[in-house]
């Protein structure tokens, strides 16, 4: 009869001493909706997820260029002798077993013996994994990192000289290229050295060192970790700075200070230089422009910058 409790079956026994009849209320959260199903990616054993992970660990385990200065691979059989043919200092080759053997291959070779660089062979499963995974033909190159001098030491090379220094700074210039091409103008017109930040700025990497079509090794390049401080200790030992800046003070051909000791600041393309480092310097300078262009990128900027002062040198 109806609430019988002695009715067989009507009293389930838990197992915890904790008898309860029928379902009740004790089940009303089992029955409950347990929300938004997740995305494919976020449950552990779809093959999403797992693709996702797999795809995580390849990422982790590529070989990256340190940023305290580890080496910079080039793949690829163009790249690779271009850089050969620029004279980038190369730490060695290595190539894959049983590389098919073209034109490009045989000029690498020919141009390794010459520059006294070492070839390696190795498996192309390790070559994938050297080069983290690029397209490399089977071949690819290992530069070091660049060995950066240090401020001081682009005075000492002046001084050795018997020249008044000329040091060219850079100010926001983030393309290696443009870097290149500043390091290839100072070296044309007799500055001293090139020297750009540690953070948010091109560095001395295998694109730099082909536009420089070998000045690199001629002229040296400073990192430091602070423009401003830098052009101030510039600024104490005797060194004018001059900015060049759309709005200067002066055009570039009436420019006076280029005959004595000169630090010549050259800023982005799109920004110019930046505020501080503009109030640091004793003067800014433009070049003066016959069309309507508002600036010019850093690499030709520099070569007219430098080639004005190379001029007012005599």
């Amino acid at each position: 009869m109806a609430g019988n409790s002695k009715r067989r079956g009507a009293i389930k026994k838990s197992g915890k001493g904790n008898p309860t009849a029928g379902s009740g209320g004790r089940r009303r959260k089992g029955l409950e909706g347990k929300g938004p199903t997740p995305r494919a990616e976020e449950r552990p054993y779809h093959q999403a997820h797992k693709k996702a992970r797999a795809a995580e660990r390849r990422e982790a385990s590529k070989p990256r260029r340190k940023s305290d200065g580890g080496p910079e691979w080039v793949a690829g059989r163009n790249s690779v002798v271009e850089l050969m043919r620029a004279g980038v200092p190369a730490a060695g080759l290595y190539v894959a077993e049983g590389i098919e053997r073209d034109d490009r291959i045989r000029e690498i070779f020919r141009l390794a013996a010459d520059q006294h660089v070492s070839l390696m062979e190795i498996g192309r499963v390790e070559l994938d994994k050297l080069t983290g995974g690029a397209v490399h033909q089977g071949i690819a190159a290992k530069l070091n990192a660049y060995d950066y001098a240090d401020p001081d030491d682009l005075l000492a090379l002046a001084e050795e000289r018997g020249e008044p220094p000329l040091i060219v700074m850079l100010d926001g210039v983030t393309d290696p290229r443009n870097l290149g091409a500043v390091v290839r103008s100072a070296s044309g017109f007799g500055a001293h050295g090139v020297v750009i930040a540690e953070r948010r700025s091109a560095q001395m990497t295998a694109a730099a060192w082909k536009t420089s079509a070998g000045a690199a090794a001629r002229v040296p390049v400073s990192r430091v970790t602070n423009l401003t401080r830098q052009l101030k200790a510039y600024q104490g030992a005797g060194l004018m700075v001059v900015g060049l800046a759309a709005d200067g003070d002066v055009t570039l051909p009436e420019l006076e200070l280029g005959d004595g000791p000169l630090v010549v600041v050259i800023g982005s393309e799109g920004k110019g230089i930046s505020r501080l480092v503009a109030e640091t310097c004793d003067q800014l300078v433009s070049i003066p422009m016959s069309s309507g262009l508002e600036s010019l990128n850093a690499g030709v900027a520099a070569g007219v910058a430098l080639y004005a002062v190379a001029q007012s040198r005599g």
